[in-house]
């Protein structure tokens, strides 16, 4: 796996960003409430659960942290997708839509 550039992972970050948020635009804010400062978005749900996406340059990851749990996402070229490297394997986009449903009931699609 090549080494991802400075300049491609702020042009990926960006991208899954506005992906994400024009995912959530369609959704009741009262449901999910999403709010974009710098690297970081959060989007707080009617439940009071809260998830924060925000990107990690150092390391050039995207962090994720809900529900009492946080994952690390590196870019995988191959499988064009932020993938989590913890082992679990799980993209990025997918577990934000699951959690999505889960705290606002609502379904959103990327």
């Amino acid at each position: 796996m090549s080494e991802l550039t400075e300049s491609r992972f702020l042009e990926l970050a960006d991208r899954t960003f506005r992906r994400v948020q024009d995912a959530l635009e369609p959704v009741d804010p009262d449901d999910a409430d999403y709010e974009l400062a710098g690297d970081v978005l959060s989007i707080t749900f009617r439940n009071g659960v809260k998830a924060v996406l925000n990107t990690q340059r150092p390391t050039r990851q995207l962090w994720l942290a809900a529900r009492s749990r946080a994952w690390h996402f590196s870019w995988d070229e191959a499988k064009q997708a932020w993938l989590d490297d913890k082992g679990s394997g799980e993209e990025l986009l997918a577990l934000l839509a699951a959690i999505v449903q889960e705290n606002a009931g609502a379904s959103i699609r990327f």
